[in-house]
């Protein structure tokens, strides 16, 4: 070609004369390319502008849990599981489409409910000819990269540490040493990888070190004691050896952790090195590796082995509260008080041990033969524990008070070391249940009782997939009898229960966190209902309030869920009502910000069980409420019980004084109505009128008002 000569455009277009197998060429191309998009090891997809799929690829289903026809062409996934993780994806694409993150970090659950750490990038895609825009996301997986540095954390926490560390394997050959056992033993880290520990320890005056060291990591899981060892100079040096046996779960195997103290060099004392290995430093009370010690003597010994023992878990009831209102230092401070008082309720033959932050264990080493009469005296000293944990702490100038809920388990020479910290931990579980500061004895009843609870937790986790939950809806009346509103209430559709109560399950959900994905259930199902309702002449003016816990409102993305779900639903927000409980108005500035984002909508706010709580006035006057509900528990005695008349009476003209609304709830007769009425109270819910029921039977209940 001549320079500056003209250059022909050649059409490769669909349908060109030049190339007529063009169209073919390119389908099968786009075949390969699919195929390798399928491939990927990491998810993308793209969405439109309104947020319809329209391309996915297979790793990111398999990560959402939905098929292809599933999620393409729609803008939220068929399938409950999966329309909870796209959820969660449309909240981080709208991070991402603002700008200011380059990448975020979100969670997803797979189809056993386990959260899987994920990563999320936007990557704008514009087309030519095209009129709206579309956004591919790009979706990876956290989990291997959250342990690799979790490792390394470990690892650099290892690499600091003035103990001599050094992991083998179950053969006991080096794998890896921290600094200071190199320093210690002469050799350089690399020297030391491949290399016996128990050859390091063969010298005169360790005979038959290796084998007892063996024998007792066998037994007892860990060995700990004083030898000789030659450094690489040749020069023998005294030093403290512990060495624990750990398993690995995930090969099935196990690994060898041992420190090493140097006691010569550093001229340290036996019982300092005791004290850093075994006692907490806070509290200087035995750690759970001491714990563990002592109870496996206690339990191998068989000498008086007929006694019983006791062992008594301690956990302190809400001291995260000081932590986040006093700091960590007060935290300490409570700490360091309440291990002190354990140290003087207890005999000076008895372990008292730090195990965890706020955790506690006594250890009651002889107690008598008699199992009736041994738990006896363990009761007697967990009640006087429990008594000198409740006294008020005095923390540098203010008081604090803080009580504790206490599990005990009774053993004797034939149990089990994990049996006996589970049973333990079991009843400590119970006992907050049942109230906190309190104490509660393990028995085969609460084992058996623990198992059903363990059972039903996992049956309640697969309730919303298999759409066994179903909303009843409790008349709300004013003194007429007119129905207005309506409680909904969740009821389970157990395979082979029957129908079960909140009563049953809503204590389970709240502790596991199945609260969260379940109250988006009941206010998506509520939003639903309206909008059937909306088609009929009498029910349209109906509402709906919906019991909120304080699980659900914490969370940092409940109001966008919220919004979210009504918004989507296309009903009006006003027939919807929010029912908190007074355990929320502890943080009050941040519930009342929460309230008014939502109450933008036009959704109401009620506050639930009024007068159980501790809410104050100035909580009352500072958040969006339109209702009090007064607490069915005032109700049921009011007629006969003069302080609970007062304290209804009270309530009332404290709602009239603030233009609040009022709603007593657990009406089961004309004379309590009558009563409220006298006094204002303008709106009941009870057994009076109607139990809870199923949305079709209200339907009916409310249209035969009018006939």
């Amino acid at each position: 070609m001549q320079p500056n000569a003209a250059v022909t455009t050649m059409d490769f277009a669909p349908g060109s004369e030049l190339d007529p197998t063009f169209a073919l060429k390119m389908a099968a191309l786009e075949v390969q390319v699919g195929a390798l998009y399928d491939l990927m090891p990491f998810g993308t997809y793209t969405v439109s502008d309104d947020g319809t799929c329209t391309h996915i690829n297979h790793q990111a289903l398999v990560w959402i849990g939905c098929s292809r026809d599933a999620i393409l062409g729609k803008t939220c996934p068929v399938g409950t599981l999966a329309a909870e993780n796209w959820q969660v994806l449309k909240r981080g694409e709208k991070q991402l489409r603002q700008g200011l993150l380059a990448e975020i970090e979100l969670t997803i659950k797979d189809e056993t409910g386990h959260g899987r750490p994920m990563g999320l990038r936007l990557k704008d895609v514009d087309r030519a000819g095209e009129s709206s825009r579309r956004h591919c996301f790009v979706l990876f997986d956290l989990t291997e990269t959250k342990r690799t540095k979790a490792l390394q954390r470990i690892a650099a926490m290892a690499f600091e540490s003035e103990v001599g560390i050094c992991v083998t394997d179950n053969h006991g050959w080096v794998l890896e040493t921290n600094h200071t056992f190199a320093r210690i033993t002469g050799y350089s880290n690399e020297a030391l990888r491949g290399r016996s520990l128990f050859s390091m320890i063969s010298l005169e005056g360790n005979t038959h070190l290796e084998a007892d060291i063996r024998a007792r990591l066998a037994s007892h899981g860990v060995w700990e004691g004083e030898i000789r060892e030659r450094r690489k100079g040749g020069e023998v040096f005294t030093a403290w050896l512990s060495v624990s046996a750990i398993a690995d779960r995930a090969d099935a195997g196990t690994y060898f952790v041992v420190w090493l103290y140097d006691i010569s060099a550093n001229n340290t004392p036996q019982d300092e090195i005791s004290q850093l290995a075994f006692y907490d430093s806070l509290t200087q009370l035995p750690n759970r590796r001491k714990l563990n010690m002592r109870l496996s003597e206690i339990l191998t010994v068989k000498t008086n082995s007929s006694l019983h023992g006791a062992l008594l878990f301690i956990d302190l009831d809400n001291f995260k509260a000081i932590n986040d209102t006093r700091g960590h230092a007060a935290g300490d401070q409570l700490l360091i008080e309440a291990g002190r008082r354990l140290r003087h309720a207890v005999r000076g033959s008895d372990t008292v041990a730090r195990v965890g932050g706020d955790e506690f264990v006594v250890l009651l080493s002889t107690l008598v033969a008699d199992p009736v009469e041994a738990t006896h005296q363990a009761t007697l000293v967990g009640k006087e524990i429990l008594t000198r944990l409740a006294k008020p702490y005095k923390l540098d100038g203010f008081i604090f008070n803080c009580s504790a809920s206490i599990g005990i388990s009774l053993f004797s020479h034939a149990d089990l070391e994990a049996d006996v910290l589970q049973q333990a931990d079991m009843a400590m579980y119970q006992a907050k249940r049942t109230g906190r500061n309190s104490l509660c004895v393990f028995d085969l009843e609460m084992k058996e009782a623990i198992s059903a609870y363990s059972n039903l937790e996992q049956e309640l986790g697969q309730a919303v997939h298999r759409d066994e939950l179903e909303l009843f809806f409790q008349p709300q009346c004013n003194f007429d009898g007119r129905i207005v509103s309506a409680e909904a209430l969740l009821r389970w559709k157990h395979p082979t229960r029957g129908l079960i109560g909140p009563q049953e399950f809503i204590t389970i959900a709240e502790e596991s966190g199945l609260i969260l994905p379940i109250g988006l259930w009941v206010l998506s199902e509520a939003c639903k209902q309206i909008k059937v309702w909306d088609s009929d002449a009498i029910m349209k003016d109906i509402q709906i309030a919906i019991n909120v816990s304080a699980g659900q409102f914490k969370q940092p993305a409940f109001v966008d869920e919220v919004i979210e779900v009504i918004v989507g639903s296309g009903i009006d927000a006003s027939r919807i009502k929010f029912e908190l409980t007074e355990s929320m108005m502890h943080s009050i500035d941040e519930t009342r910000v929460k309230m008014e984002k939502i109450r933008e909508l036009g959704v109401r706010f009620s506050l639930d069980d009024f007068g159980t709580g501790y809410s104050s006035l100035s909580s009352l006057i500072q958040l969006p409420l339109e209702q009090l509900k007064i607490d069915q528990s005032f109700v049921s005695h009011m007629l006969s019980r003069p302080g609970d008349q007062i304290v209804v009476k009270t309530i009332i003209g404290m709602a009239h004084s603030l233009g609040l609304e009022v709603i007593a709830e657990g009406l089961e007769t004309e004379d309590q109505k009558d009563f409220l009425q006298s006094h204002g109270c303008s709106l009941y819910q009870g057994y009076l009128f109607s139990p809870a029921l199923p949305a079709y039977q209200f339907f009916a209940l409310v249209q035969s008002q009018d006939h």
